[in-house]
């Protein structure tokens, strides 16, 4: 196993109910939303419906 975890949350609203991850290697983010005992996750789009990356230190 990894010493370092791939993902970082970045952001949390409500309570932990929405939160955005970032993927450390490939600087992807991700949207994360739990509501009761389910959950979704899925790609973090910008307004040209490309996925929103943030630069990843090296």
């Amino acid at each position: 196993m990894a010493k370092d975890k791939r993902f970082e949350r970045i952001y949390v609203q409500s309570m932990g109910s929405m939160e955005i991850w970032v993927d450390k290697e490939t600087g992807v983010n991700y949207l994360y939303r739990q509501s009761g005992y389910a959950g979704g996750l899925t790609v973090l789009l910008d307004k040209d419906g490309k996925p929103v990356v943030t630069p990843v230190e090296e």
